[in-house]
């Protein structure tokens, strides 16, 4: 979203959005103040970073006023994630809080809302887990097991691709309680506190850093009172949340889309060869206007969609399809202009010192996180009557 281009929005919006974008350049505008903050590069999040954008209110605006949030909407949630990911702001714990946080909003108990909306308003990392080994897009194959005991539940069985796990305070897990008609039922969600005992965090190497973890439950006692919302009907608890994820998501891609375009667009602004930029040869000219192109559709994809679904403007099929699609385009466009920031660079684009190879591997986990883009086509597709 670049200066000019706030016709959608109103005028606390754009504030909003601007002054996000002010606080990333300030505090991580260039590569060494992102260093300091991530060992190098090699922390997907700063938790000290993560406290200085909480306590200018921003990471709680989607929150409640009356739980420490400032009581903004779906669009003010997807400018934000949109501008921090602009930004290269190293605060990934950010995601999985604010899915933690719409979860407790539509489904918690008065008390659980005031132990857990306020902590992550404050900055306090949540996480969530669903899939494991054998449960990943199938994820009616949960199989890790909530056994009924006095007071609460027994838990279990293993969990993976859990992100932010390691510096969570809590973790909401969905687990099996039971079997029902239809697959999806008998799943229930749990609040497992990190410290409990019998559970076991072990990270898992990516190539985006330390961003995911296997579970492991041994014996874990969760009271009833960490039960979230109805025991057995998770999946449904899940599905409330999907448009939002999947904006969400798009969001993150818009963000990660710009600002490679952005850098790219220097680069080839400066870069000579033959005696011009690299920018005024045609090859290169269509390329970049292409990507603009591309960025600006995936725009209005996604805010029209946000406006749609936080307004409740349209059947929830077509609100459904038009997410999904949302979904898809923005993140396919975000991989697409790093690959293409790539080639245009040549060796440069290769070399970790001009940050575009980074842009690549950010470019690549949001078409398989919050439903891969595989399964996103089959929901659209499913819209059209095609099952």
């Amino acid at each position: 979203m670049e200066t000019g281009d706030w016709s959608r929005f109103t005028e606390e919006q754009r504030d909003f959005a601007l002054a996000v974008r002010e606080f990333c350049r300030r505090e991580v505008g260039t590569r060494e103040q992102r260093n300091n903050y991530t060992d190098g590069g090699r922390e997907a999040h700063s938790p000290e970073l993560y406290e200085k954008l909480a306590a200018t209110g921003y990471v709680g605006i989607a929150i409640p006023e009356e739980y420490g949030g400032s009581g903004g909407g779906l669009i003010e949630q997807c400018l934000f994630f949109e501008e921090i990911h602009r930004g290269l702001a190293p605060v990934h714990g950010a995601g999985c809080s604010h899915t933690v946080a719409g979860v407790y909003k539509r489904f918690g108990t008065d008390e659980q809302k005031k132990t857990v909306l306020p902590a992550i308003a404050s900055g306090r990392v949540m996480s969530i887990s669903l899939s494991e080994p054998q449960a990943g897009s199938d994820a009616a194959n949960v199989a890790c097991k909530a056994e009924r005991v006095d007071g609460g539940y027994r838990l279990n069985g293993q969990k993976t691709w859990c992100s932010d796990a390691q510096f969570a305070e809590r973790i909401l897990v969905v687990a099996r309680t039971g079997r029902g008609s239809d697959r999806h039922d008998g799943l229930t969600m749990l609040d497992v506190p990190v410290g409990a005992a019998g559970l076991t965090i072990r990270p898992i190497s990516t190539m985006g850093g330390n961003e995911v973890n296997d579970l492991y439950f041994t014996d874990v006692h969760v009271p009833d009172t960490q039960v979230v919302g109805e025991p057995g009907r998770a999946w449904r608890q899940v599905m409330a949340g999907l448009n939002g994820e999947r904006l969400v998501a798009a969001a993150q891609g818009l963000g990660m889309a710009q600002r490679t375009f952005d850098d790219l667009l220097e680069y080839v602004k400066e870069r000579e060869q033959f005696g011009q930029p690299i920018g005024t040869f045609q090859a290169l000219r269509h390329r970049i206007a292409t990507l603009a192109i591309e960025i600006e559709a995936s725009k209005a994809l996604t805010y029209d969609t946000v406006h749609r679904v936080q307004h409740g403007l349209g059947d929830p099929q077509e609100l459904v399809r038009l997410t999904s699609m949302a979904k898809v385009k923005v993140t396919e466009t975000a991989k697409q202009v790093a690959l293409e920031g790539v080639q245009m660079m040549g060796g440069y684009g290769y070399a970790t010192e001009y940050g575009m190879e980074q842009h690549l591997r950010n470019a690549i986990a949001p078409t398989i996180y919050a439903g891969t883009n595989e399964i996103q086509r089959e929901i659209i597709a499913s819209t059209f009557g095609l099952r």
